[in-house]
């Protein structure tokens, strides 16, 4: 039975390797290779998208659009202290796997906390919710490795809250040069 289910898997990843996959059993999510899951910023509902206290001309964009997040020269910069709260609505339901925060060494992201689908949400009452995930930020992180989520924690997801909490250094100023996520619809 061991042999078999093991074929089975080569199988499945063999067919789905070439192919986006539409619909595929959420069991089978954790086997697929990270080349499987999608960049999620195409399902991302431009006209929801806010962030609270980023500095006017370093804004969230730079972070999170295509073309600018690759440009090492823009970021995401903090305004009044080193806090951001970004709220990411969705054009569909989708399932997020993993994250890429990517960031300098001295002002790049610490703390990160996600929450998924809540709305209307402030720095008055961030904490007054328990975030879905809690991710801690290595220098890898900052250079681009993904953080992996906890993915049951993230199914059906309509919005995405990211609360930046604190820096590398503790300075006022945070910068994030790219946001990206990755799961599947």
């Amino acid at each position: 039975m061991g042999k078999l289910w093991n074929l089975r898997i080569v199988f499945l990843r063999l067919q789905y390797s070439v192919f986006p996959i539409p619909k595929f059993p959420s069991f089978f999510l954790g086997l697929l290779p990270i080349h499987m899951r999608v960049d999620l910023m195409d399902f991302i509902d431009w006209s929801g998208v806010e962030c609270l206290n980023q500095s006017t001309s370093h804004s969230l964009p730079n972070a999170l659009k295509q073309g600018y997040r690759e440009d090492d020269g823009l970021n995401l910069e903090s305004d009044a202290d080193e806090q951001l709260l970004m709220y990411i609505p969705f054009m569909q339901v989708i399932k997020l796997h993993s994250i890429v925060v990517k960031g300098p060494e001295e002002e790049g992201p610490k703390t990160v906390k996600l929450y998924s689908n809540k709305e209307h949400m402030g720095f008055g009452n961030v904490n007054d919710y328990p975030p879905s995930d809690t991710a801690v930020l290595s220098p890898d992180n900052l250079k681009g490795k993904p953080v992996v989520l906890k993915y049951v924690k993230f199914q059906n997801v309509r919005s995405l809250t990211i609360f930046i909490e604190d820096n590398q250094s503790g300075s006022d100023i945070t910068k994030v040069q790219k946001i990206a996520l990755f799961g599947t619809t």
